[in-house]
């Protein structure tokens, strides 16, 4: 006996199912292939606005590197101008320091003391001569002593010797200058100690 397909509907719709799978099929992969590129879009876009953002900051941080180091070459220009400016001033409140001084080689060179050589080293001045005597060398640290603008006078060496016919002594002497500071404090000391 023939078969008869009296529901022929049945296989219509088995063909319609998998003609509407295959649509949906297509269409879910096209929405999934749009959704891919949309999300690649969105992320190299992201990228691209970080990578300016990046390149912004780094433009900025080479910029304010550039500052730093004009700042730095201030601040050494600074300190060599302020070093200079000690100098300066320190020259300027020891100026009267070597009008002190000679002023004070004057007043105690003894009569028959004659200097060869005057060398000043900071504070510290060497003086080297002739005396009649070797009590005049003495006299001349007797006064180095007693002096306001000298001190602590050393003797180094005192020679004999003969010069012209005449018995004479060689001699080499060192004393500490007294600086303006320290003047100053010692006038300041002695103010304070006297009664008012």
């Amino acid at each position: 006996m023939p078969r008869i397909n009296l529901l022929p509907w049945r296989e219509e719709l088995r063909k319609q199912r998998q003609k509407n799978f295959a649509a949906g099929a297509i269409a879910a992969v096209a929405a999934a292939g749009l959704a891919t590129l949309l999300t690649g879009f969105i992320v190299q876009g992201q990228i691209d606005h970080q990578n300016a953002r990046n390149q912004r900051l780094e433009q900025e941080i080479a910029r304010l590197d550039a500052l730093i180091e004009e700042i730095r070459n201030l601040e050494r220009q600074k300190e060599r101008l302020l070093a200079r400016m000690e100098i300066i001033e320190e020259l300027q409140r020891r100026r009267p320091e070597s009008v002190h001084l000679f002023d004070q080689l004057a007043k105690v060179l003894p009569d028959g003391v004659f200097y060869d050589v005057v060398q000043q080293t900071t504070n510290r001045v060497e003086i080297r001569g002739l005396a009649e005597s070797s009590t005049r060398v003495s006299a001349l640290m007797r006064n180095i002593e007693d002096s306001d603008w000298l001190k602590e006078p050393r003797l180094e060496v005192v020679e004999s010797d003969e010069v012209g016919g005449m018995r004479r002594s060689r001699f080499s002497v060192s004393a500490t200058q007294v600086t303006t500071e320290e003047q100053l404090q010692a006038a300041e000391v002695v103010a304070q100690g006297s009664p008012q």
